[in-house]
């Protein structure tokens, strides 16, 4: 099994995403299935969960208190403030010290723990300079509430800065053969300043896998319905892309989704990745990725199939597109 350091801590490259177990994709599965699926992560060897205070508006903070609190020491544990339930009820990005300190009291207090392992600024607030988000984050470090600090979507200018503040441990951003902007410049600043890159989103939203997910029959509340990707201005070119890199897949004897994140693992070796999934068969599976190491040749074909001249569509729609302080190419 690969492993590689996340800041202080030794764990497995391979980490799971628990996002989708209680958020963003439909309907969420049922507790006692979540609660067992956590368990046999533990049981398989995950040793890096990642949650939010986004996901469910906490439930899954919550519902990781309630599964796997009892094997804290099993775990390094990560979690994200800044973007969370508004008082009108709605999703909103807010990096005011006063919110993350706030929210942080909420996480452990759902999370049934003295200290989280990894707490992400989840998304730059734009309104509040990121040295003082930052900041309320060290003094979090300094209190004992979280062990090291991380950042998500955030370009690498922004990164300096807060680097310059307190060290930052990770930077957590969607990569894969699909999505490529870390390429521009954060995948190489990480590398510089000794920071690991967590990738979110490694088979690409499903998309990735041997069972591509149909867009039409996507839930109502399922978040790849307003991506642009997956819609009927460019999925059918993005399908176009599918059969060839499935062949490479079987040619290499592994799984879509496995080449995937072995992709994803070849690319540094300060990078990590979070699949999630609701289904045991694809939780064992993807940790198996970690063994795998992928022949150059082999990358360098998933390269030129799959990219950012290729992948038809935005990741996300211009609105969402706008809140990320992220490079992205012309």
């Amino acid at each position: 099994m690969l492993r590689r350091p996340l800041g202080p801590f030794d764990v497995a490259a391979i980490g799971l995403g628990c996002m989708n177990l209680s958020h963003a994709y439909g309907v969420p599965v049922e507790k006692q299935a979540a609660i067992r699926l956590l368990n046999e992560a533990l049981d398989l060897g995950y040793d890096h969960l990642d949650t939010a205070a986004l996901y469910g508006f906490g439930a899954n903070e919550a519902l990781i208190g309630e599964a796997v609190s009892h094997r804290r020491s099993e775990y390094k544990l990560a979690s994200k403030c800044g973007m969370r339930k508004g008082p009108d009820g709605k999703r909103e990005i807010n990096g005011r010290p006063e919110v993350i300190k706030d929210t942080c009291e909420d996480a452990l207090r759902a999370l049934k723990t003295d200290v989280i392992d990894l707490y992400y600024l989840h998304r730059r607030d734009f309104s509040v300079p990121i040295e003082e988000s930052v900041g309320a984050l060290a003094e979090l470090v300094g209190e004992g509430k979280i062990r090291s600090i991380g950042l998500s979507e955030i370009s690498a200018e922004t990164l300096r800065k807060a680097h310059a503040v307190h060290p930052v441990t990770a930077v957590q951003t969607e990569y894969s053969p699909w999505t490529r902007e870390a390429e521009i410049a954060v995948l190489s600043a990480c590398a510089e300043m000794g920071i690991a890159f967590v990738a979110f989103s490694p088979v690409a939203r499903g998309f990735l896998t041997d069972c591509p997910p149909d867009p039409a029959a996507l839930p109502d509340r399922d978040i790849r319905r307003g991506m642009p990707r997956f819609q009927a201005d460019h999925y059918p070119a993005n399908l176009t892309l599918l059969d060839g890199y499935q062949a490479l897949a079987k040619e290499a004897g592994y799984s879509a989704a496995q080449l995937s994140l072995a992709w994803v693992l070849a690319k540094g070796d300060h990078i990590h990745a979070i699949p999630g999934t609701t289904n045991l068969e694809h939780l064992k599976e993807n940790l198996e990725a970690a063994t795998l190491s992928l022949d150059p040749e082999l990358v360098a074909r998933v390269d030129a199939l799959v990219n950012n001249q290729t992948v038809s569509g935005l990741r996300y729609a211009p609105t969402t597109m706008g809140e990320i302080d992220t490079e992205v190419f012309a």
